[in-house]
């Protein structure tokens, strides 16, 4: 499998990728499931290159390491997943 990081930077920097329509599917660890982000939504932290900034919907920033990641979805169709044992990361 990919590993997620060389994915992402894959999805951010190949411009033939550009045209396409990319959802991040990560594990929350307060409602316990997967929650979905469109990947324009996301802000890429320059401090540290292993997390990603989301701004939720009631404004509140949080950064997001990468290994929380659990799907990432192009195009409506799944093309990257992971589900750690008890999917408590």
């Amino acid at each position: 499998m990919q590993p997620i990081h060389d994915l992402l930077a894959r999805i951010r920097w190949d411009p033939q990728l550009a045209q396409s329509r990319f959802r991040i599917g990560y594990w929350d660890r307060v409602t316990h499931e997967v929650l979905h982000a469109d990947l324009g939504e996301i802000a890429w932290d320059a401090d540290n290159p292993s997390f990603f900034d989301l701004t939720d919907d009631d404004g509140v920033a949080h950064s997001i390491p990468f290994h929380r990641v659990r799907e990432v979805w192009r195009d409506g169709s799944l093309i990257w997943q992971r589900h750690p044992a008890g999917d408590q990361a």
